[in-house]
């Protein structure tokens, strides 16, 4: 018998519960030895919660215990987790976690301090919810070089931009009724920002490289410049707009950035609706791979940790591949990436658009009073010093092919 402790009993730990006990025939089975949650670590009371008598408030019961192999860590942020998880992994208590935010920011010093102490820190859960993305990165895609990675990351974002191609509707209309559905927190900036899919990206990069990838250095711009317009424009154009994720790597550059951004029928992502995720892998062996499902959610989420602890279970004293050094990985300024636009400017300047860009595809009487415009592949350095001249400029959108 493997016992193990939750930390936090919030919407992600009461999943990690809820999955071990509804499934703990296939789960013991699966891991080679009977798994026991003895205790779970929370600030608050449940009376009458079938597992109120696991519910325990000092940390320092779990990390004295030796019985204690496994951590599944479910409280989110940097602190106190950070302490807690550094603390497990230097008894050697592997510790499984879907807080991005830690992951992101500490990765590289957990993975090597589980190193050292013959246990393991995994992290499966922190990008993409219940989609096994990591584990086939680390085992099933070793013979490839992985170069491009695109991803819709954030539910809440492809909700919102769904519903707004689908319905019409405004960006503020939309992020209420998301909000009212528990699409979106209350405080939906890291979403809408892009900052939740900067961190992910980040993490993939890390992973992809084994050098660290810094969030801070990751470009991220949001959703709330989306209007209905730009759909007008999207659908003649046979385009859906999608908060992208992307991490490239070209001719020993390295990219990583986050924007909203047209994509065609072609591309694999366009049929990826409402609160669903996919990450588009690219291998210069293999070609593309697709990875599709629930990116978020109690128990998609939580299915991916217990699956991360039922890979410690099978490998306990042992350090499970995965993680990356402390070497940062040098971020080039995504401006130097060629692309095309979209750009929405009065009808008035339509003339001068063309005179300083060139030819482009040119959508005319879709919306009143503007013309829109899809220029050539330029890096976005070139794009910002023409569009400075162009006093009707109105909005852009990236085009990824």
């Amino acid at each position: 018998m493997i016992k193990i402790a939750v930390l936090g009993y919030g919407t992600v730990g009461s999943g990690i519960v809820e999955v071990i006990k509804t499934n703990q025939k296939l789960i013991d089975e699966r891991a080679g030895e009977q798994v026991d949650i003895k205790y779970i670590l929370d600030l608050r009371d449940f009376p009458g919660d079938p597992y109120e008598k696991l519910v325990v408030h000092d940390a320092e019961v779990i990390l004295n215990d030796s019985e204690i192999r496994i951590i599944a860590e479910a409280m989110g942020g940097i602190e106190p987790a950070f302490t807690f998880t550094k603390r497990a992994l230097a008894v050697g208590k592997s510790v499984c976690t879907s807080n991005k935010e830690l992951v992101e920011k500490h990765g590289a010093e957990l993975c090597e301090l589980a190193k050292a102490n013959n246990c393991s820190y995994l992290f499966e859960a922190s990008v993409g919810g219940g989609i096994p993305i990591l584990r086939p990165l680390v085992n099933c895609l070793t013979a490839d070089h992985i170069d491009a990675v695109t991803g819709i990351l954030n539910g809440t974002t492809n909700y919102i931009l769904t519903r707004m191609d689908e319905d019409g509707a405004d960006y503020e209309t939309v992020l209420k009724e998301a909000q009212e559905k528990g699409y979106a927190e209350r405080n939906p900036e890291a979403d809408v920002e892009g900052y939740d899919a900067g961190r992910k990206i980040a993490i993939l990069a890390s992973l992809i490289t084994g050098k660290d990838a810094d969030f801070e250095h990751v470009y991220t711009e949001g959703i709330t410049g989306i209007t209905p317009e730009d759909f007008v424009y999207a659908r003649a154009m046979k385009r859906v707009i999608r908060l992208l994720a992307l991490y490239r790597e070209k001719n020993g550059s390295y990219y990583a950035y986050v924007a909203p951004a047209m994509i065609g029928r072609d591309n694999p992502l366009y049929g990826v609706r409402d609160v669903f995720n996919s990450i588009l892998v690219h291998g210069n062996m293999l070609g593309n791979a697709m990875f599709y499902g629930a990116g978020a959610g109690k128990l998609p989420t939580a299915s991916a940790v217990v699956s991360d602890v039922v890979d410690c279970v099978r490998s306990v004293g042992e350090t499970l591949p995965g993680g990356w050094s402390r070497e940062k990985l040098p971020l080039t300024d995504h401006r130097s990436r060629a692309k095309r636009f979209f750009v929405r400017v009065s009808q008035q300047d339509a003339a001068s658009f063309t005179e300083v860009f060139g030819e482009c595809e040119k959508y005319e009487s879709l919306v009143e009073s503007e013309t829109g415009f899809v220029t050539p592949e330029m890096d976005e350095n070139e794009f910002e010093e023409k569009i400075a001249g162009i006093s009707g400029y109105i909005s852009r959108i990236r085009i990824e092919d």
